[in-house]
């Protein structure tokens, strides 16, 4: 997620029981893959100021280092290898990249430019990433690894060979680990999230799972706090990337919701409490990931337009131009396009019974027409302010057998539970996946004792 699409979200959040807000303090806590030990856990606790901390000697040792290396430097026994790590600044050249690496042979960059497949390596030279040099003990480079852009698994290295270069594409080795965090609210679930170090995938992956419990729009604390336990990809020490959460605990208003991931044999996973119960609804809360309440549901309200009292038979969730909507179940279009006051429209129909609609858009999803069958949170439409809007956001409705409901408080159906013979499997997960949870939970406890 870009900063720019976060600090539009974070502008639109409003939870009035708050004090003014402030950067949020946070707990966190990582593990590898494999088993979880307490004093694996205990050992994470010391890297942060409000966490238990454990009695360690510290010894400072000074050594001496090549002029232009880096302190992340490795020395290889048998041919006195050097590995040095630089970041690119803005401005770069590959000869100031270079330098700064140690090699100040310009020889070494003309042999670059004239290396058949080393074209891309310069375009590859932007601001923040980190290149990685083996130099010899003459400061001459060996190798050059560039990660690619967008990949961070892959890279192109560039090797001497003799007098020459010789550059190609490569993956990257990567390790699959387990990391366990928690976090605070103190404004929104982002800014906990950010001051904890966790990624926007997985706090929006946070307000996905618990949605049917949570109204991330108006039931968020001060105070609520959560631990959440996710899969990481890296890369030389480095995330690539972020996988499912496997297992989290949000406590919100006092009341604590727990969720696993649990698959079947086939792969197909979902979302289960404890006791097996699925946390999947039919219907989402929300049809945006993230927004506030500007108009709720109401038999009479005075329309900024029409200038007159009339009722409201939806909710309105103020939101940025372009915003993406989302299908709060699975469904079929049943109209989209222009309708009245509502300007452009979608409508849903969904199990018979239910129907919802989104109104005063800006533009559609690709493809969406009459007849076409979508998921529960695929992208249908943006939001806009097209029709009778004084404003750009989108309208929400919510209906059973014709009738308007009130989305924020309808009762959502459910989906169906664990079979018996899926519960043995189910419950030896929620012992091995809840354990680091409940260890967090009990030394957070003995810190503050």
């Amino acid at each position: 997620m870009s900063h720019q699409k976060k600090s539009r979200i974070l502008a639109h959040l409003r939870f009035p029981s708050f004090a003014k807000p402030t950067r949020p303090a946070h707990l966190w806590a990582a593990t590898g893959m494999g088993i979880l030990t307490l004093s694996a856990v205990f050992s994470a606790f010391g890297t942060a100021p409000s966490t238990l901390t454990t009695n360690l000697v510290r010894h400072d040792v000074v050594e001496n280092l090549a002029a232009g290396l880096t302190a992340n430097n490795d020395m290889d026994a048998a041919g006195m290898l050097f590995t040095a790590e630089e970041r690119i600044r803005p401005g770069d050249s590959a000869q100031s990249l270079l330098r700064r690496l140690g090699v100040d042979d310009i020889a070494v960059v003309e042999a670059l430019r004239g290396t058949a497949g080393t074209a891309p390596i310069f375009s590859q030279i932007s601001p923040g990433k980190t290149i990685t040099a083996v130099l010899d003990k003459s400061r001459a480079l060996v190798q050059l690894t560039f990660p690619l852009n967008g990949q961070a698994d892959k890279a192109i290295v560039v090797d001497r060979q003799g007098d020459h270069f010789k550059a190609s594409e490569r993956n990257l080795a990567v390790e699959n680990q387990t990391t366990l965090k928690s976090a605070t609210i103190r404004y929104s679930l982002f800014g906990a999230t950010d001051a904890a170090g966790i990624p926007d995938a997985v706090a929006t992956q946070l307000a996905d799972i618990f949605g049917g419990d949570i109204d991330f729009h108006r039931d968020l604390r001060k105070g609520d706090h959560f631990s959440v336990l996710y899969e990481t990809v890296l890369s030389q020490g480095r995330l690539v990337r972020t996988g499912k959460v496997l297992a989290a605990e949000f406590v919100n208003d006092g009341q604590s919701y727990r969720a696993l991931w649990f698959a079947d044999n086939n792969g197909r996973g979902s979302y289960y409490s404890p006791d097996g119960k699925s946390l999947r609804k039919a219907f989402l809360r929300s049809p945006l990931e993230f927004s506030r309440v500007t108009s709720g549901f109401s038999s009479a309200r005075f329309h900024p337009v029409l200038q007159t009292w009339r009722a409201h038979k939806g909710v309105d969730y103020g939101a940025p131009v372009g915003t993406h909507v989302r299908a709060t179940a699975d469904g079929t279009v049943e109209f989209v396009g222009v309708q009245g006051g509502y300007g452009k429209v979608v409508i849903l129909k969904h199990q018979g019974r239910y129907s919802t609609l989104y109104g005063h858009l800006s533009s559609f999803a690709k493809g969406l027409h009459a007849g076409s069958h979508v998921n529960q949170g695929d992208i249908i439409a943006n939001t806009g302010m097209s029709g009778l809007a004084s404003g750009p956001h989108l309208h929400y409705e919510f209906r059973i057998d014709g009738v308007h409901q009130n989305p924020l408080t309808v009762a959502l159906p459910g989906a169906p539970m664990l079979t018996p013979q899926q519960l043995p499997a189910f419950k030896a997960l929620v012992a091995r996946q809840l354990e680091p949870i409940e260890m967090l939970n009990r030394s957070n406890l003995s810190a503050l004792d």
